[in-house]
């Protein structure tokens, strides 16, 4: 299972549906308190009337949307081409960790400068991967 360069790709969307269940269970109690409905909402500034706690969360699942994108990319460019050694599986569970890890700080705490040197070491762990993939080409 942990040999696999799939299972850390399984991890991250796992984790990335836990967000938006998270998402879904703050906000929607959040919007009937604020007295929001959802159905007249025009622009999505309109949910900024909500605690930024509630908003925080929201921000972190679209994040999951972006950065991950490349990760995702990476993970099956590997798994594809056979470059989905021990290193390279490694390092995806690495990022998957770091992801984790920067979704949680996000949600409750976001202290941006700790949750910057979180965001960075997983670039840094993209990187080693891109780089390990173009290696793998010669």
């Amino acid at each position: 299972m942990f040999q696999s360069m799939m299972t850390p790709v399984l991890a991250l969307v796992a984790w990335t549906l836990v967000m938006w269940l998270w998402m879904y269970a703050t906000r929607i109690p959040a919007m009937q308190k604020a007295g929001i409905d959802a159905g007249k909402i025009q622009d999505p500034a309109e949910l900024n009337s909500l605690p930024i706690e509630i908003r925080r969360i929201g921000h972190n699942y679209n994040h999951l949307h972006e950065q991950p994108v490349i990760f995702y990319a990476l993970a099956i460019y590997s798994h594809l081409v056979g470059v989905a050694d021990e290193l390279n599986i490694m390092l995806a569970w690495a990022y998957v960790g770091l992801r984790i890890l920067h979704s949680l700080i996000q949600a409750l705490w976001n202290f941006v400068p700790v949750r910057f040197l979180v965001f960075v070491a997983g670039s840094l762990v993209l990187i080693a991967m891109t780089v390990r993939n173009g290696i793998a080409l010669f």
